[in-house]
């Protein structure tokens, strides 16, 4: 897959490369090392528990919901799911599933459209995203402004593929060419249904500050930032900011 050699290139790197994280002397360290231990691991067991837990309440309460939308997205006579291959964490690939927004020739009209406007392949280039993207349909718009096209994806929370909290899921291509060093950070935890960048404008953001924030949280992981996050990922969606 193009981009994935890059991405192994990265994971090979040096330590002193792979990391932004500046690590403190041992000796500071060496009296609080078993509390630590201790925080590190049930840090992972309660995110995990933590993730089961909403995913799988969410989507029972959504059921009603998600058969709507499944519907209305049938109606064009195109599939209802779309999943698209993302990185996980430790570079393993997954398809991230969501309610298809798009035509079914989407890929050719992209490939058209940047072909012959040079504003929209710099759109692209610079944020992988389109603000008037001619590809998306009339329910594909709604369900892109409220986030509920990415509804679907608490299903890869539930097989472990996804958290309820993390980075934005990223294509191999996309953690080549932006992240350099900073992908380890990318790669050392499951990529999120929502997390800081959906909380902080999305793609108001430019690509160097969603990383930016992608490996903030990875280097202080916390449950309570976890929580946050999730309480304040419902004002951010009826927000709409960057939302498109």
């Amino acid at each position: 897959m193009p981009g994935l050699e890059a991405v192994q290139t990265l994971a090979r790197e040096p330590e002193t490369k792979r990391s932004a994280i500046v690590q403190p002397p041992l000796a500071a360290t060496a009296q609080h090392a078993a509390p630590r231990d201790l925080a590190g691991v049930l840090r992972p067991v309660a995110k995990r528990a933590l993730d089961l837990l909403g995913a799988g309440t969410v989507l029972l309460v959504a059921l009603p919901a998600f058969l709507v939308i499944a519907a209305l997205v049938k109606m064009d006579g195109g599939k209802v799911f779309f999943a698209h291959e993302r990185v996980g964490r430790g570079g393993r690939l997954f398809g991230c599933l969501k309610f298809r927004s798009m035509v079914m020739d989407s890929d050719r009209r992209l490939a058209a459209l940047l072909a012959s406007d040079a504003a929209a392949r710099a759109e692209w280039e610079t944020t992988r995203k389109l603000k008037n993207d001619p590809r998306v349909t009339w329910i594909g718009r709604i369900l892109r402004a409220t986030s509920l096209d990415e509804l679907p994806q608490l299903i890869n929370v539930l097989k472990g593929e996804m958290s309820l909290v993390g980075p934005r899921p990223v294509q191999a291509a996309e953690l080549a060419a932006f992240y350099g060093p900073a992908a380890q950070h990318y790669m050392a935890v499951r990529p999120g249904i929502t997390g800081p960048w959906q909380i902080s404008g999305r793609s108001e953001t430019s690509y160097a500050q969603r990383v930016a924030l992608d490996v903030a949280y990875v280097a202080n992981p916390s449950i309570l930032t976890d929580v946050k996050i999730l309480l304040r990922t419902p004002a951010a969606v009826l927000a709409r900011r960057g939302a498109y």
